[in-house]
């Protein structure tokens, strides 16, 4: 199963997110869910970088997609960028859940 966790802020920001494992169904390389998963996550790093232009703290691998921001910049728009695009990997990922089901993709809030 894919566990994706999302650590949200007292103001429902998302501050990291983490992927980890695989939704197993299909071989490696044929999984649509965890193409899907790590396609939004991996954008979405892109995104931080070319749009809101912060350099987030980030891990990508086999098996685990992770990242980390702060929201301690005093540009609003800045501010408004990055928690637009770090909730996007969060409902991107909870509508894989709801079409394709939590035994394959398990979406975690944390505060």
């Amino acid at each position: 199963m894919l566990e994706a966790r999302f650590k949200l802020d007292q103001e429902d920001r998302v501050v990291s997110f983490s992927l980890e494992g695989h939704a197993g169904t299909a071989i490696k390389g044929e999984n649509i869910i965890c193409a899907a998963a790590s396609a939004i996550a991996q954008t979405v790093i892109g995104s931080l970088q070319d749009i809101a232009q912060i350099d987030p703290e980030y891990q990508a691998e086999d098996g685990l997609i992770c990242c980390q921001v702060s929201y301690d910049s005093e540009d609003r728009e800045q501010l408004i960028q990055i928690a637009s695009l770090m909730g996007s990997v969060r409902i991107g990922c909870m509508q894989l859940e709801a079409s394709y089901g939590s035994h394959y993709i398990k979406c975690i809030d944390e505060r």
